[in-house]
């Protein structure tokens, strides 16, 4: 058991909490993280498919979901994804983009956790894994104890992450500290998360087919794959849209994104309605999809008025999901610290000086694509240059 005083104490050892650490300790403080799980970056080793989307070449402020939309700005423009880029050529990682600016490592996840437990080491960053926080306090220093010892600060850094992905050890823990010090939350839910429709038990019979659509829900529309699985509706554009859904709404689902439906219809001739279809989605759905469409007949057959319904289906076909998959399928967490409470060019507590808040704990919440770890880069950045 130890017990230690030391500049900062980082809770966390993912990507903004390593960050944070990096960031410190390149300005001589003596830096402690403090890692509950057995080794560092768990959620980085198993993101993008075990490559890493590590970033995007495409971030705006517009890229995220919080209660105050311009509280990422100052972090993101002082740490843009450059930045990062560069750190990742300076140890010769390969990488490549997949689409839309999204970056990955070419080989494995595991090169910007090594990456970054190198950098940990140049700044005489020390780490503790299997180390469990079990409280917090603060007289005129903070006071941690923990399955291995007690340790003390001048500044604090909760770097703890949101609920998703419980199998990898996520927890409430930053948020228990934040309420601990009378900081405000915006609730948490779900975010980038599956799906689920009770009332169209038929999509377990169309689990695996995937479609290029266009999914809305209020404003905000994606234009990516959808994916059916057995429990109602996944892909990117699922994901993506599942961050601005809440229940009780509606999404939308335009089957022909590109496709004016005075296009699709014109010189169809005797074609029947399934036949125009499955030139352009896939047959199983084509079947399933008559059903809310209209009665399988030659489109030549339809009467004007029946075209205009058939067309306004087509491109906006309604759907009520019943809820989502929950944190256990969820990429990331909305809600957390509410922005208010922290400054955005520090991220420190406003109410509690040396108290600083990083990473996805925080209500800012990114998309698809790199966006959130850019945020974690970012933020984690913004901290380490004052903690």
């Amino acid at each position: 058991m130890s017990s230690a005083q030391n500049d900062v104490v980082v809770i966390g050892g993912g990507a903004a909490g390593l960050m944070c650490a990096i960031e410190a300790g390149k300005r001589g403080r003596k830096v402690v993280v403090l890692e509950h799980a057995e080794r560092l970056g768990k959620k980085i080793l198993i993101s993008g498919g075990g490559r890493c989307n590590f970033t995007n070449l495409q971030v705006r402020a517009e890229n995220y979901l919080s209660a105050q939309p311009d509280f990422c700005k100052s972090a993101l423009a002082r740490y843009p994804s450059g930045d990062f880029i560069e750190l990742v050529e300076k140890h010769g990682i390969a990488y490549h983009e997949k689409k839309l600016g999204q970056l990955f490592c070419d080989r494995s996840s595991k090169e910007i956790v090594e990456m970054l437990e190198e950098e940990c080491r140049r700044a005489n960053v020390e780490v503790k894994v299997g180390c469990r926080v079990t409280s917090v306090r603060k007289n005129d220093r903070f006071q941690m104890e923990s399955n291995q010892g007690s340790w003390t600060s001048q500044s604090l850094v909760i770097a703890t992450g949101g609920l998703s992905f419980p199998k990898l050890g996520a927890s409430d823990f930053g948020y228990r500290v934040a309420r601990d010090f009378g900081l405000k939350l915006v609730e948490s839910r779900p975010g980038l998360v599956p799906l689920e429709f009770s009332s169209e038990p038929a999509f377990s019979e169309l689990s695996g087919i995937s479609i290029d659509v266009g999914v809305s829900c209020g404003r905000q529309t994606f234009r990516e794959n959808i994916l059916f699985t057995h429990r109602g509706l996944s892909g990117p554009a699922i994901l993506q849209i599942s961050s601005y859904w809440k229940p009780g709404e509606e999404i939308e689902i335009d089957l022909l994104p590109e496709m004016p439906a005075e296009h699709f219809f014109a010189g169809a001739g005797n074609k029947t309605l399934t036949a125009l279809l499955s030139l352009h989605l896939p047959r199983r759905f084509v079947q399933y999809a008559t059903a809310f469409l209209g009665p399988d007949k030659p489109v030549a057959q339809y009467p004007k008025a029946e075209l205009l319904a058939l067309a306004q289906r087509l491109h906006r076909w309604k759907l009520a999901p019943s809820g989502t998959e929950g944190y256990a399928k969820a990429e990331v967490t909305l809600g957390g610290i509410h922005p208010e409470e922290l400054s955005s060019k520090t991220m420190e507590s406003r109410s509690v000086p040396g108290l600083y808040f990083v990473g996805e704990v925080v209500d800012v919440t990114g998309w698809l694509g790199g966006f959130n770890f850019q945020w974690a880069w970012a933020s984690g950045h913004a901290a380490g240059q004052f903690a």
